[in-house]
């Protein structure tokens, strides 16, 4: 994937030093867009299951949720950060163009958008919502608005899952970010919610909430479709293969038992990414309905 080089507008803090203060970045900006959110509230609240951001707003306040307080700026600290290894660079180059997709979607909807921070951690590090560890794979933070990445975690993709390639690693990063938008407008709060109230579907709610942000993912890489090279889309399909529930079950040496699945299947994995792939739309991404409908994608 030609994905352009990262500018100073991404913020990003490397902890593999040691830790450090968050570099480049300009605060929150107002956004919008006609981005419609999960249906959580239809399988358990009742209320409409297509919500519009406009519509959400209404319930958050005009203002919407109010922009972090900008990092402080380090000359030439965000490029040494981005620079360290290929994988660094590509994750930076991931995140510019994953804000410059999202953030028109927001600014048509009025919504407030406030982009997320890039950590690069070594082995253990440390987030707002607790330790960062290898063991653990990218994940997104919600207390921070951070996607923490040990890009050691890429070449295990490679090596042991046999899912190489940089499109499969930009899938990675989007798919993280899928979960940022998911925060932003308020489907995570609606999910953790439902899951206290309901825990039966605890895990169904859950598998939900990731193949929405496996779908975002598909729909920001079809908003770029001209930076797509021959191969891309096998790749991430294969990527979204490998980390499916019953694969990785499997992979351990377990029985895949669709109960305790809480990212999905290969199958609905690969699915819901080919759908924001396929249709470039994120009103698309409505996994919560179909799944409350007894649906298998």
């Amino acid at each position: 994937m030609r994905l352009d080089d990262f500018d100073n507008s991404i913020q990003v803090e490397d902890q593999r030093g040691g830790g450090g203060p968050s570099f480049g970045g300009p605060g929150g900006k107002i956004g919008c867009g006609s981005l419609i959110i999960a249906a959580i509230g239809a399988l358990v609240f009742g209320i409409n299951p297509l919500q519009t951001l406009g519509t959400l707003q209404n319930m958050q306040g005009a203002g919407g949720p109010a922009a972090p307080r900008e990092a402080p700026q380090r000359p030439g600290s965000l490029a040494e950060s981005c620079s360290v290894n290929a994988f660094s660079r590509e994750s930076c180059n991931a995140l510019a163009s994953l804000n410059k997709t999202w953030e028109p979607l927001f600014q048509k909807a009025g919504i407030a958008f406030t982009p997320p921070k890039l950590v690069f951690y070594a082995r253990d590090g440390q987030s707002g919502c607790g330790a960062a560890q290898s063991a653990m794979g990218p994940f997104y933070c919600p207390a921070d608005n951070g996607i923490y990445i040990d890009t050691d975690f890429f070449t295990e993709m490679e090596r042991q899952m046999k899912a190489g390639g940089d499109f499969a690693r930009a899938y990675v990063m989007a798919h993280e970010y899928g979960h940022h938008v998911q925060n932003l407008v308020g489907t995570s709060d609606q999910v953790n919610e439902a899951q206290r109230r309901n825990p039966p579907i605890a895990n169904r709610l859950s598998v939900a909430l990731e193949l929405q942000a496996d779908c975002y993912a598909g729909v920001w890489a079809a908003r770029n479709k001209d930076k797509i090279e021959p191969g891309d889309i096998e790749e991430g399909l294969t990527a979204a293969h490998q980390i499916g529930d019953d694969t990785l079950m499997a992979s351990a040496g377990r029985t895949p038992v669709e109960a305790s699945f809480t990212h999905g299947s290969s199958a609905q994995r690969m699915a819901w990414l080919r759908k924001g792939l396929e249709t470039g739309d994120e009103d698309a991404c409505d996994t919560f309905r179909v799944r409350s409908s007894g649906g298998a994608q």
